[in-house]
């Protein structure tokens, strides 16, 4: 999960210092506003972190109304097939289904996958190759026809349309066919154009996965978005994101992009076909603002509910929130991981003892400041594995003292690896940081101040963020431009070892374009731990592979991790039932947020 994905993050936040050091000032007094103990606030706030990994105001939920968001950028595709940004995913299941989704509960439960389409979770069988759902009665399109097994597969089948529907996970499409045989529906000769043969539909209410090979995170595959089943004779191609033809409660009734978005009620759904979406309002609205301060304002006077994009208030909102409505603040743990990592295709980054100076030479507190401090940037990072995946051990795992011993920089330590490098005198390299991200910013300029202290010169240069692709993600631009050091972040696409670092340590993602391997780790041992894991089909083993995989990047000296990423994140006095989820990177659990009133 990019950052792109993580993202409709694109808030115009002030990075200035005097904003960083007022927001820690307020934290620290703990900021007191109308917040009123655990009772919650004055105004009907649900109280400070009262909807974190819990349900808030769980009884008060009422049907009817609208519920109103309000972010600072669209979807990069509402397309359930193009859609990667994590609060599309979110939003997506009021207007899709898939066979399975994340359970609608709290905290780390709503990692896990539980039926939605189908009766039940998948039958396993041929040692893991083979999965059969039934579908449950009563499950209908947004016209009142059936959904069939034949327009699940139709969905995934899209996933093989890169040419024409390129944005999305593609996972699938590696999974079922890895030598790349099917052509996709666009291209499918067969009359139906259910021409892929890794999934059967021997009847309307039986779909059967054939995988090659054995990949015990295949259902969690499925519960992404992009499993959605789409109908055939609905599909607008590249224009499907326009308006997409609805499986779930709520249908698009009009959608101006980068403007705004309203989804109604479908009358056809029903609520005995659905055991995963309540359903409370009556409408749901989405305002898209260019200006993340006045997105903030209007979320704090109440104008709207959620932020769609939940990446936490920009400096100047959360210090109004954290001073005056702490009640509707909640500071999750967001599940993804900011990070610095060294490009071995630079010199003198393809020497460990390098790396590993720059990670004893850095100055991890002041890092961590420069994201935000501990309430809003998150707890100083250890290490490359987030806390939502199984096998995480958090700070506990510090190979290189980053919160102890080393938190402030090691300049004594540092310089013994740099002798070890061949450069005893330091060196010069470039930091690569994205022009639309203040943060990366005060990063790179607080990583550049410590590691002065050892004689490691950095030179930031700054690129346009949207060109990320072809700027850090070319390993031969990376060369060209002498990019040593890349700032970045990552969070899963699924809450396992593979669904989070697979394309970021595995040499078969090293890609020519859109490389997110930026180390360029090419390691036999990571390659051979996650093959293993794809075949082992016990959570205790696929844990300890995992925590295996992390020390071995950790050991390599890739990355230096900044902070495991928390926000703030607003909630309004309206909502009920809301808590986080690590389903959704500690977003707010979209799907079944309820109105106290529906006045």
């Amino acid at each position: 999960m990019t950052t792109q994905r993580t993202s409709g993050r694109r808030k115009q936040a002030m990075a200035a210092a005097a904003v960083v050091a007022a927001l820690l000032t307020t934290a620290a007094c703990g900021g007191g506003g109308t917040d009123n103990g655990n009772g919650g606030a004055k105004n009907g706030a649900a109280g400070f972190d009262a909807a974190n990994n819990k349900v808030a105001q769980a009884d008060q939920a009422k049907k009817g109304g609208t519920l109103k968001f309000a972010s600072s950028q669209d979807a990069d595709s509402w397309d359930t097939t193009r859609g990667y940004y994590g609060f599309m995913w979110n939003f997506s299941r009021y207007y899709s289904r898939q066979l399975v989704t994340n359970k609608t509960e709290p905290g780390s439960a709503g990692a896990e996958v539980t039926p939605d389409l189908a009766s039940g979770l998948a039958k396993v069988s041929d040692d893991g190759k083979t999965y059969t759902y039934t579908l449950r009665d009563g499950i209908t399109w947004e016209d009142g026809k059936p959904i069939t097994s034949k327009d699940v597969k139709y969905g995934i089948e899209r996933v093989w349309a890169q040419d024409v529907l390129s944005g999305g996970p593609t996972y699938l499409k590696e999974v079922l066919d890895p030598k790349g045989e099917y052509k996709g529906p666009y291209k499918d000769k067969s009359k139906d154009k259910l021409g892929l043969k890794a999934v059967e539909t021997p009847d309307d209410k039986t779909i059967v996965f054939h995988l090659p090979k054995a990949n015990s995170d295949f259902e969690e595959m499925l519960a992404l978005t992009s499993a959605s089943p789409v109908r055939q004779d609905k599909d607008t191609k590249s224009k499907y994101g326009l308006h997409p033809f609805s499986s779930g409660p709520y249908k698009f009734e009009s959608y101006n992009p980068g403007k705004d978005l309203t989804l109604v009620r479908n009358t056809e759904w029903k609520q005995e076909s659905d055991p995963v979406r309540k359903a409370y309002p009556d409408k749901i609205t989405v305002k898209f603002f260019t200006n993340a301060n006045e997105l903030d304002a209007r979320l704090i006077a109440g104008d709207y509910d959620l932020d769609l994009a939940q990446t936490g208030l920009s400096p100047q909102g959360r210090t109004t929130a954290l001073k005056e409505h702490k009640g509707n603040l909640d500071n999750p743990v967001s599940g993804y991981i900011r990070y610095a990592t060294f490009a071995q295709n630079v010199k003198p980054l393809d020497n460990i003892h390098c790396r590993k100076a720059l990670i004893l030479g850095a100055d991890h507190v002041s890092l961590q400041n420069a994201r935000g401090g501990p309430i809003a940037g998150g707890d100083i990072g250890t290490n490359m594995l987030p806390p939502s995946v199984p096998g995480s051990e958090g700070q506990k795992y510090d190979p290189y003292e980053i919160a102890g011993a080393n938190k402030k920089g090691n300049v004594a330590k540092a310089k013994e690896e740099l002798k070890a490098c061949g450069k005893p005198e330091g060196f010069k390299t470039t930091v690569a940081v994205r022009n639309n991200k203040p943060v990366e910013v005060a990063t790179a300029e607080s990583l550049q101040a410590s590691l002065k202290k050892i004689g490691v010169n950095l030179e930031i240069e700054q690129y346009d963020g949207s060109q990320y692709a072809s700027v850090v993600g070319s390993p031969s631009n990376v060369e060209k431009k002498g990019y040593g050091v890349i700032i970045m972040g990552w969070g899963p696409d699924f809450p396992s070892v593979q669904g989070y670092g697979l394309p970021l340590w595995h040499s078969d993602y090293i890609l020519e374009s859109a490389n997110n391997n930026f180390a360029l780790i090419d390691d036999k041992d990571i390659d051979g731990l996650f093959d293993r894991y794809v075949k082992t089909l016990d959570d205790a083993g696929k844990t300890e592979i995992a925590k295996e995989i992390n020390h071995k990047v950790m050991e390599g000296g890739y990355y230096l991790p900044f902070v495991f990423e928390k926000f703030i994140n607003w909630r309004s006095n309206r909502l009920a039932n809301v808590y986080t989820t690590d389903g959704y990177s500690g977003q707010y659990d979209f799907v079944n947020v309820g109105l106290k009133s529906t006045k």
